[in-house]
């Protein structure tokens, strides 16, 4: 009953607003004024408004909202856990399975297959991080003309 009163003063408010912009010669803006101000009538007669009024003071519809809340806080933390521990669940089982058995562990070198002879190529590797400590560039990297730019801008 307040939500459908309320509704009903926004929107006298709003065809007042219409009125006096469409006095002023603003018969566009007055229009688009007069269009919001039917929307909340609108939703009253409708029957949104007694919809969303009753979800919203009910305990039960909040006490799912807070489940649902504490679920995707569940969800965030598993996955937060999940990628610091360095890698998927996938992945830590087939590096157990391979570990019990002669399966390849992820990473590691394929298997020769049988009729072919040779080396295979192994997996690609990550390629180990560099450290901040060490500060010198990798042999063959130079970075003179970058210092000159650098230096030339006063940087």
């Amino acid at each position: 009953m307040i939500a459908e009163t309320v509704c009903s003063a926004v929107s006298a408010a709003g065809l007042g607003i219409a009125a006096i912009t469409a006095y002023r010669k603003r018969f566009l803006a007055a229009t688009r004024i007069f269009a919001y101000a039917l929307v909340p009538v609108g939703l009253v007669l409708t029957g949104v408004v007694g919809w969303v009024a009753d979800i919203a003071f009910k305990p039960s519809v909040w006490l799912g909202f807070g489940m649902l809340a504490v679920a995707w806080l569940l969800f965030l933390t598993t996955r937060a856990v999940e990628r610091r521990s360095g890698g998927t669940r996938k992945e830590r089982r087939a590096a157990a399975r391979a570990a019990g058995t002669d399966q390849v562990a992820p990473g590691a070198p394929a298997p020769s297959l049988p009729g072919r002879t040779g080396a295979q190529p192994q997996a690609a590797a990550r390629p180990a991080p560099r450290s901040k400590a060490a500060g010198a560039a990798a042999p063959g990297e130079d970075f003179s003309d970058v210092e000159a730019i650098l230096k030339k801008h006063g940087i």
